[in-house]
């Protein structure tokens, strides 16, 4: 991500792939999930199925959400 965090609404699923531990379908969830209205909070990511507390914690490594 060249030194800066991906905007986890605006992400593509290419780019969410090739996040450490995402891959290509945990990508096309997070891509569903956040719909037209995108992610609010880091809980309404961890709704997402297979999204679990160590994936929680590397996305919020690698990611952000509005306001951060």
């Amino acid at each position: 991500t060249l030194g800066r965090k991906l905007d986890l609404n605006t992400a593509t699923e290419p780019e969410l792939a090739l996040l450490p531990g995402v891959g290509p379908s945990l990508a096309r969830a997070l891509v569903v999930a956040r719909g037209a209205e995108g992610f609010r909070t880091w809980d309404e990511v961890d709704a997402v199925p297979g999204i679990g507390v160590a994936k929680l914690d590397t996305l919020r490594q690698y990611a952000s959400l509005p306001g951060e």
